[in-house]
């Protein structure tokens, strides 16, 4: 936390809590500073009558020897005080709005508060029959007094508050318990400064539910302090398993202007499921989860979880390794899973035994999650995110996804997840109408609702909701290590006019349709981002033609690192959708990506998105036989690998899978004992070996100087021909036959003469292909062709690939 609460201890000489000065109308009042003589009383009782209290004759005493002697020493077991005066109570408008939950400051009437003869306790069970006060070891300090609807008070004759415990008898059953209402508060006065300005980047740490101990003066005090933002509630309470889910017992303090309310509750311990109780401005009380939950229960239940990490990380010299890099400047391949489908049955735990090994085997240096933080159903992708703070249960704990990560680390791969701060659900339980108002989505339905999804859009010109998800950018990144995140649907956020017909978007101030609060929310994220955390790598996925995607903030762009490629996608898939008969009409859908390759920083994507809801797998989307779609296959992977950009290819469609994606079924991992399907899966192997040792592939990927076309019109022969550059001349030659026929002595352009080695063939017999390759060199002669000052002839494999290097 960036600042602690002060310590306050009650007792002469130690200036009291805002709330033990009574200074609310509906608390308890009392001086700042006992000072002694009668008239200290005197006045304390006119105070008392001018306020809440209803105050009998016989409470208007001097105090007694014990209150005249002085301070007792922290640890002094006070004698047991079984008859004490009567103390101030409450008036029955007081009493009510104590009762109902309707105070909201609590602790000015709630705990040992000082008082005229002594120190008076106040406490609300509203079950219970009897309440006393003990001390540490049980024995009875003060029997307290009913006062009605649950509320038992008494007075205590000695000058502080010694250390006590608070006895409830429901009939037989008694519960003894730490009294949460003499504790100060949890946030410091810089944390809710910063919180009302939008500018707390470690958020986790001062709200939603953190175990913490509590030096209290007599000793240290564990539990659990709950804090929420929640403006416009009349009052909030936190109900859960320490309580029976009765809020009504603990009764939440707001803490100002800043809209936060807070309490710490003792003996509340990790694993402990909770929600608010929250007084709406309309009067009904709703059940909220907490936004800043760091465990979330699993589906069907939507509690929160208390949760506190004991993971250790062994990852020490991969995050050194990483602030010193910068992935998107080096190769990069991603492979995307879908966590509960990868594998359907293991756990965070059971997949850090076989995910690193497997990807590692692969060569991807990268792994992308599908989102991982809690959302209601189970079968889906998971975009529907209800508890932005929490790793889904469904698969673990918290610390589980944490040794999930550090295992991917300690094998040599990068963890990047997919994150959603375009839209929230409207599940009633979580952020939707949070405290009765729209609170954390834009209250015009113009702004706030996305007609397509059905969903809520973050209202991103609120301070402290841009906080809540800037903070959550850096919390997946420094208390899971996560290495990257790719951020979802960002031109639903770019532009206010984002499938809403003309008249249901409201323009910016200057009648514009980009949506200018977004643009400031994304760039602050990942300029936060990459300040905070070195080598992490921010990911958009943005399907339009928005300027300075991955242009730095302070040249006036996004900031992100990567941009999704998603119209070389679109293209590429389109024409390998084709025919080979018709492909020759369709030539430009695989060169005209090359216009706009160095526009951005480009990921070429073929993820999840391709692979669902009819669409079909990878391979079936290939047309012909099964032997051509294996082919075809091929030859788009090696074309996917060869292009500017990284690659991201998602789960199964490395081993050619031939069904679309199935959350019970998953992958279907039997295809692998078929040649043909392990072929596929060891060209991707090999696609990942040759880009991480050539640097012509990858390290003038976001330069014009890094690729140049040899022969970008052969449309009549279905051929392409490119040449990748590096930056320390580099040079590797990759030619493609979209057609299903090899073709013998196919001249070639090339960079210049003499012997060239075959790399890589997709048509090996090794990856299932009919083995049409060039088992020696292949020589070029100083023969011009296509502005180039060398040629050779090549045989083409049908539907395949030739990737050749200087010998």
């Amino acid at each position: 936390m960036l600042l602690q609460a002060r310590r306050h201890r009650l007792g002469p000489g130690r200036p009291q809590p805002r709330s033990a000065r009574g200074a609310r109308g509906d608390g308890l009042p009392g001086p700042a500073r006992p000072r002694p003589g009668p008239l200290r009383h005197l006045r304390g009782v006119r105070r008392a009558v001018r306020r809440d209290l209803a105050v009998g004759p016989g409470q208007l005493r001097t105090p007694g020897p014990a209150a005249a002697r002085g301070p007792h020493p922290h640890r002094r077991e006070p004698a047991a005080v079984t008859t004490a005066p009567h103390a101030p109570a409450l008036t029955a408008t007081a009493r009510k709005r104590l009762v109902t939950g309707e105070t909201s400051d609590p602790h000015a009437l709630l705990g040992p508060h000082p008082a005229e003869g002594g120190v008076l306790f106040r406490v609300l069970r509203p079950l219970a029959r009897a309440v006393r006060i003990t001390d540490p070891s049980g024995g009875t300090l003060l029997e307290l007094r009913h006062e009605g609807e649950g509320v038992f008070s008494g007075l205590l004759p000695l000058p502080e508050a010694p250390d006590h415990r608070v006895s409830a008898d429901y009939g037989g059953h008694v519960h003894t318990y730490d009294d949460p209402y003499r504790f100060p508060p949890t946030p410091g006065e810089l944390d809710l400064h910063l919180i009302r300005e939008g500018r707390h980047e470690e958020l986790w740490r001062v709200l939603g539910a953190r175990v913490r101990t509590h030096d209290a003066g007599w000793g240290p005090v564990s539990g659990t302090s709950f804090a929420v933002w929640a403006p416009n509630a009349r009052a909030v309470r936190v109900a859960g398993d320490f309580n029976v889910w009765d809020g009504r017992a603990h009764p939440m303090r707001s803490l100002g202007a800043s809209g936060v309310w807070e309490l710490f509750v003792p003996g509340v311990a990790e694993g402990c499921r909770y929600k608010y109780e929250i007084l709406t401005p309309d009067g009904r009380w709703i059940l909220k989860a907490d936004p800043l939950a760091a465990h979330a229960e699993a589906a069907p239940g939507t509690a929160s979880l208390v949760h506190a990490s004991r993971h250790r990380w062994g990852d020490a010299d991969w995050m050194a390794r990483r602030a010193a890099a910068a992935p998107h400047r080096e190769p990069m391949s991603v492979y995307e899973l879908h966590l509960g489908s990868w594998r359907p049955g293991l756990g965070y735990r059971q997949l850090a035994q076989e995910l690193p090994a497997y990807v590692k085997a692969l060569g991807f240096t990268h792994v992308e999650f599908l989102p991982v933080a809690e959302h209601p159903f189970g079968g889906s992708w998971g975009y529907q995110v209800t508890s932005y703070y929490a790793p889904s249960s469904r698969l673990g704990s918290p610390d589980d996804f944490r040794h999930l990560v550090d295992a991917l680390h300690r094998a040599g791969i990068g963890v990047i997840v997919d994150w959603v701060p375009a839209h929230f659900p409207r599940d009633d339980w979580a952020l939707a109408r949070f405290d009765g108002t729209p609170l954390y989505e834009h209250p015009d339905p113009r702004r706030g609702e996305h007609p397509d999804w059905g969903t809520l859009v973050f209202d991103y010109g609120r301070n402290e909701v841009r906080n809540f998800l800037v903070a959550n950018a850096l919390y997946w990144c420094e208390e899971f290590h996560v290495d990257g995140l790719r951020v979802d649907a960002v031109a639903s956020m770019l532009y206010l006019d984002y499938s809403r017909p003309d008249g249901q978007w409201l323009p910016n101030a200057y009648g514009g349709r980009e949506h200018l609060e977004a643009v400031e929310f994304l760039q602050e994220v990942n300029a936060t981002v990459a300040r905070r955390c070195p080598g992490a790598v921010t990911v958009a996925e943005e399907s339009t033609a928005w300027d300075g995607v991955t242009r730095r903030t302070d040249e006036g762009g996004l900031g992100f690192h990567l941009k999704w490629n998603m119209g070389w996608m679109h293209d590429s898939l389109s024409y390998m959708a084709k025919d080979p008969v018709h492909r020759q009409y369709h030539h430009h859908a695989m060169t005209f990506p090359s216009v706009y390759a160095h526009a951005e920083n480009h990921l070429l994507p073929v993820s999840h998105d391709e692979v669902v809801h009819g669409k079909g797998s990878l391979l079936t989307k290939m047309p012909g036989d099964r032997w051509r779609q294996l082919a075809d296959l091929r030859a788009y992977l090696a074309f996917m690998w060869a292009f500017p950009g990284k690659q991201l290819l998602f789960m199964g469609q490395e081993f050619a899978q031939d069904t679309e994606w199935s959350h019970d079924r998953g992958p279907d991992w039997s295809l692998l004992r078929h040649g043909a399907h392990a072929g596929v899966r060891d060209l991707v192997r090999d696609l990942n070996r040759v880009c991480l040792g050539d640097p012509a592939l990858w390290s003038l990927d976001t330069s014009p100087e890094g690729f140049r076309w040899l022969d970008a019109d052969a449309a009549q022969d279905n051929v392409y021909s490119f040449a990748r550059f590096g930056a320390g001349g580099e040079v590797l030659v990759c030619v493609f036959n979209f057609q299903p026929a090899p073709r013998h002595g196919h001249r070639i352009a090339l960079p210049h003469a003499g012997d060239w080695t075959e790399v890589l063939n997709t048509d090996d017999t090794a990856y299932g292909g009919s083995g049409v390759v060039h088992r020696g060199p292949v020589r070029a002669s100083d023969t011009p062709l296509h502005g180039f000052p060398a040629s050779a002839g090549i045989t083409l494999p049908p539907l395949g690939a030739v990737w050749l290097r200087p010998a």
